[in-house]
């Protein structure tokens, strides 16, 4: 099939390159715009665009979709489907009306639950055993369209967003081959949602990193592991911000929020207690615990808050 792809940060790249490999015609790639990043504030490609351009596949970073540019550009390339993985960006009604085989979206969660920007990431903060992608044709709504093909595959209690979303990169890039050969073939078939059974997954930010140690260990441990690796669950210790990158669920109890045990390091909660792991105190770097008491007079009965 002749098709377009859309999509943006590493998410996205092992569909493209997937896509290709099977030995579709990708005749141009949408990306978002470079972005600056870093102290320099170097303008930097997003993922997408450096693979597209090792295959040598036009790329085209509009900075919308909705003033008819990017509809002529598409109406030119005419592809039989265009395929959005991680774009950033609402598909307008005249483009999601453009191929005949329709607009097909990889998204990372077992729809209907987990509609929205941060599925991954809210799947484990919630404590989920089980996620998975679905593929799905794309309407006016927000992750709302009939979907086609689903994969599931389960989350460890010690898993950590960062690695649930590398695992359902692979999966989806294998879940969009299926599916593009299913469409092309006629055999694809079309479910609906379930509206009742959906839930909504926003955008994460920095706003949510503090942690509440009156709540359970369970929840706290689901938060460290839902914000790794990025916004990254944070407290405050004698005045000074550490960032807690992994946790180990532990039965001690004590006053939430402080130090129980030096071996381990031993934080309680409102319910039973977690083993910090991984640690970064503002202005150092990130270290185990063992490195980071070696470094800090640290002592039981000090309090994270």
């Amino acid at each position: 099939m002749k098709i377009v792809f859309m999509g943006t940060p590493d998410f996205a790249v092992p569909c493209l390159e997937s896509i290709v490999n099977a030995g579709h015609n990708v005749v141009g790639v949408f990306t978002q715009p470079d972005k600056p990043k870093g102290r320099g504030y170097t303008l930097t490609p997003p993922p997408v665009k450096v693979k597209a351009e090792q295959y040598d596949i036009p790329v085209y970073q509009p900075a919308k979709l909705r003033d008819g540019e990017a509809y002529e550009i598409l109406k030119k390339l005419n592809p039989d489907c265009i395929v959005v993985v991680a774009y950033g960006k609402i598909l307008p009604e005249d483009i999601l009306n453009l191929p005949p085989f329709g607009c097909i979206n990889v998204h990372a969660s077992l729809l209907p639950k987990y509609r929205g920007a941060a599925p991954i990431q809210w799947s484990v903060i919630n404590g989920e055993t089980e996620s998975g992608v679905t593929t799905m044709y794309m309407d006016a709504g927000l992750d709302t369209g009939d979907m086609i093909m689903k994969k599931s595959c389960p989350i460890d209690e010690n898993m950590t967003a960062g690695q649930l979303h590398d695992k359902l990169s692979e999966m989806g890039a294998q879940l969009i081959v299926e599916t593009l050969a299913a469409v092309e073939n006629g055999t694809a078939k079309r479910e609906k949602q379930d509206d009742n059974l959906s839930c909504y997954s926003p955008m994460l930010d920095k706003t949510l990193c503090k942690i509440d140690w009156t709540k359970s260990n369970l929840e706290i441990h689901n938060k460290v592991r839902g914000l790794n690796p990025w916004p990254v669950a944070a407290s405050s210790l004698n005045g000074k911000r550490v960032k807690i990158f992994s946790t180990k669920l532990n039965s001690d109890s004590g006053a939430p929020g402080e130090v129980i045990s030096l071996s381990p390091l031993t934080v309680a909660c409102g319910q039973g207690s977690v083993v910090l792991l991984e640690l970064q105190l503002e202005g150092k770097k990130r270290m185990d615990a063992a490195a980071f008491l070696n470094g800090h007079s640290l002592r039981v009965f000090d309090k994270f808050e």
